[in-house]
């Protein structure tokens, strides 16, 4: 079995040692470089040496080889190490095909691109026919024109906003330097200077792209081929975090004010008290700091948070990371918002005793219940309505201007910022100061004029 260069990588994380594994736009270069030597030399390779951009060199095993007389293919099989990736063990496949010249040119105007651009990010100025070169018009007509295509499997972008134009291949910025740089410098080892065409595929991809964020992203029809460092952290925050960022950017495309949910909870609420689809709504998943940042930098007016008191209860403590591992006060949070709005200990207590938010809530509501039936010397039907009695009341306005006060301090003033929070059992339990605001913004985005927002 072949050492990839990653045996001794690994990260420790939740006690746990972690393999790195490389990225989609790893194995397509590998795979194009290997397929044009494999044209050129007629020979297959054992293994493909790449230098990653992060700086780490991999030795992959070729896999599938095939060689006609003006082609040849090769894949290489990803190993996203232990990383929860849907794409691990998928195999990528590039194609290449001689052409000539002016054809491939032809096709890289086609596709919007600037083949001196390429020419450059490929760093061709490292190879010796264009070290020699008299000028650097004579050193790009020394160098291969080389495209790049999607095949099966890879999809293609069809709503703007993204790295890559509309109708384009799925594959980004960084993986196409990548590949353009193993090919070229191929074709300059042998002394080609004629027409590529690179053809990149992934058999399965159009299946395993309904369990990524493509479809939301508005990529169809197969997987991306993504990665800027060529290597895969095992459970990085930094790729979801991308993913999101792609996805605000986006929508901003054509909107300032953005919806955002945590995760399906926040969306299925969405969906069922407001006049807006789910997918309209940007998921944060945790990174509600993160996401402030992005929009912030994105220069949009506002954002509105729609969430689950589950997660947002964190943000009222300032915790703008809402995964577990990084904290979970909610209980310490809710506890001591009823005791500023005048619960006693034995409620307080009960409350850091409950193992979720709901169950926290319903015990505020029965000692808020209990004190108002006992001043009221009845026992009366108890209050059904969270929000009914005082202390409840209180408790939620508390936290809910904490929240809000979180949210304004995160985004410094450069924009609008609201949040809805609610309950799965109790409904709405509050809004903060600019929510209504943002919402009439984006029903006006949207075109909903005249349309009630439940409360």
């Amino acid at each position: 079995m072949v050492k990839n260069g990653l045996d001794d990588k690994y990260i420790i994380k939740g006690n746990k040692k972690l393999r790195y594994g490389y990225t989609t736009g790893s194995c397509a270069a590998a795979a194009a470089q290997a397929a044009a030597r494999l044209l050129f030399s007629g020979e297959a390779m054992d293994v493909v040496r790449l230098t990653t951009p992060g700086g780490i060199t991999l030795f992959l095993e070729p896999l599938d080889m095939s060689l006609t007389e003006t082609s040849a293919r090769c894949a290489i099989q990803k190993d996203a190490g232990d990383d929860p990736d849907v794409t691990d063990g998928i195999l990528v496949c590039a194609d290449v095909r001689m052409c000539g010249r002016e054809e491939s040119l032809r096709q890289m105007e086609k596709k919007s691109e600037n083949h001196k651009a390429d020419f450059e990010n490929g760093k061709i100025w490292e190879n010796e026919v264009v070290r020699h070169a008299q000028s650097e018009e004579d050193a790009l007509k020394c160098c291969a024109a080389v495209s790049i295509r999607g095949g099966e499997g890879i999809g293609t972008v069809t709503l703007p906003g993204l790295e890559q134009p509309v109708g384009a291949p799925a594959i980004n910025r960084v993986p196409r330097e990548m590949i353009l740089r193993e090919v070229r410098a191929v074709c300059a080892e042998y002394g080609y200077a004629g027409g590529l065409e690179v053809t990149i595929s992934a058999p399965g991809g159009r299946d395993l792209a309904q369990k990524t964020f493509n479809p939301r992203l508005g990529i169809e029809g197969g997987i991306s081929i993504l990665g800027t460092t060529g290597i895969v952290e095992p459970m990085s925050e930094q790729a979801l975090v991308v993913t999101i960022e792609m996805e605000m950017r986006q929508k901003s495309e054509k909107q300032k004010y953005l919806l955002v949910t945590p995760g399906n909870y926040g969306a299925d609420y969405l969906e069922g008290n407001f006049p807006f689809d789910s997918e309209e709504a940007v998921k944060c998943s945790n990174y509600v700091g993160q996401t402030i940042d992005l929009a912030i930098n994105m220069e949009l007016s506002g954002l509105l948070f729609v969430a689950h008191i589950g997660k947002f209860v964190k943000v009222a403590g300032g915790i703008m990371n809402t995964h577990s591992r990084e904290a979970d006060a909610r209980m310490e949070i809710l506890a001591a918002c009823a005791l500023q709005a005048g619960v006693d200990g034995d409620c307080a207590r009960q409350i850091l005793s409950a193992v979720t938010t709901d169950e926290a809530l319903r015990i505020l509501r029965q000692w808020g219940n209990n004190m108002q039936s006992q001043s009221m010397g009845t026992a009366d039907e108890a209050p059904q309505n969270l929000r009914e009695t005082d202390v409840c009341r209180e408790t939620l306005d508390i936290l809910v201007r904490k929240i809000d006060e979180n949210l304004n301090r995160r985004a410094q003033g450069r924009m609008k910022i609201g949040a809805i929070v609610f309950s799965n059992v109790y409904g709405e339990l509050g809004r903060t100061e600019y929510a209504a605001e943002i919402l009439e913004h984006l029903q006006e985005q949207s075109g909903l004029h005249g349309f009630e927002v439940v409360k």
